[in-house]
């Protein structure tokens, strides 16, 4: 398929880890057709992990709130309704001015299919396996394929429709000479940038039972402090309060980011750090986009489907329970994260850090090195 000047739209508005995973499949399509245009509709809070990037020529930001996120108003379902009318309302204007030719919709929900409606005329693309009714709205399908259940290889189905192979320089994240000037400040004025290694820690995910307790990651990072290694425990203003509570309960020093750097500054922040130590969220994903090793903690979703992609990246999970990967939000006994100690984790990291005689203690998780998540890169 030529797509020499054509106008491609992206649909792919959240979450977070989501965005990142559609990146390579971006990057692959301008390499191959560096004079199409690329469109990309996203959540606006999302916007600035975008914004650095050549290849996307047109962002287009959104503002729909989740009606999932634990705590929210009792009326979201309400707000989220009178935001996606109006957000459609808007869209539609925008785009009657400059249609797309094709819109790769690959978000798969019900309201993304809403969205890729707004654009007049086109070519409308989506996943042939999307629920909510979503594959009503297109007007052709892409099957990924079942062998490779990572959502990186899943959305490379959207490349092999186009005719387009990814390639290893496709898997990267742009991060802008300013972020990183502001990130490397931080830095400095934390008097982490000595050379004794840096850990990015990111405690808080948007499930709460994806989160590990706030005594182990107060040990964990009193241990890593011993040892020398700068911490900072980094997220949004959000995660300030959480942060707060592991911090009031170290002994040693550490470094809070969160809630002080903007989305950009904080890629920067972990392009610059040596290792990710955290939660299965959005930081994780754009930790192994940027190149920064990851050590991971897994409980109610599945690191063969959402893991961190690419080589060398260890995930750490409680093995030997049957409810592994059950994605549930709530659970009354998370011993899929709580039976993970804080010298586990310790262990692993100093491995990635390459320090002498680090080592995991016996009968630890299984430790995996997520290699056989890379074979588009291999």
């Amino acid at each position: 398929m030529d797509l020499s000047h054509k106008r491609i739209l992206i649909i792919k508005p959240s979450s977070l880890g989501d965005v990142v995973h559609t990146l390579p499949t971006v990057h692959a399509v301008k390499r191959c057709f560096p004079s199409c245009h690329i469109g990309w509709i996203v959540q606006r809070g999302f916007a600035g992990i975008l914004e650095a990037d050549s290849a996307i020529d047109e962002i287009i930001p959104i503002f729909i709130p989740s009606t999932s996120d634990p705590g929210g108003p009792r009326d979201a379902y309400i707000q989220a309704a009178l935001a996606t009318a109006r957000t459609l309302y808007q869209l539609r204007r925008r785009l009657a001015s400059g249609p797309y030719d094709l819109v790769l919709d690959l978000h798969a929900s019900f309201r993304s299919g809403l969205l890729g409606l707004t654009n007049p005329g086109g070519t409308r693309v989506g996943f042939a396996g999307a629920k909510e009714l979503n594959t009503l709205f297109q007007h052709k399908l892409v099957q990924p394929d079942p062998s490779k259940p990572h959502a990186v290889d899943q959305n490379f189905a959207f490349a092999a429709f186009l005719g387009v192979e990814p390639r290893p320089e496709d898997f990267h994240l742009a991060v802008s000479a300013n972020d990183r000037e502001k990130a490397g400040a931080f830095l400095a004025e934390s008097g982490l940038n000595n050379g004794a290694g840096i850990v990015y820690a990111n405690p808080a995910a948007r499930w709460e039972t994806k989160m590990w307790t706030v005594e182990a990651w107060a040990e964990l990072a009193d241990q890593l402090a011993r040892a020398g290694v700068g911490v900072v425990f980094a997220g949004s203003p959000a995660d300030a309060a959480l942060i707060g509570e592991i911090t009031c309960r170290m002994k040693e020093r550490a470094v809070v980011s969160a809630g002080k750097l903007s989305l950009g500054e904080s890629a920067a922040l972990l392009e610059a750090s040596d290792v990710y130590v955290g939660v299965d969220s959005g930081p994780m994903h754009v930790a192994a986009l940027v190149g920064t090793p990851v050590v991971a903690l897994f409980g109610p979703t599945d690191p063969q489907k959402v893991g961190p992609y690419g080589r060398g990246h260890k995930v750490i999970r409680r093995q030997g329970l049957e409810c592994l990967g059950c994605r549930k939000r709530v659970c009354d006994r998370r011993r899929c994260l709580e039976d993970i100690t804080p010298q586990e984790v310790y262990g692993e990291t100093m491995k990635v850090l390459d320090r002498p005689g680090s080592q995991s203690p016996e009968g630890s998780p299984i430790i995996s090195e997520n290699s056989d998540l890379s074979e588009a890169f291999q």
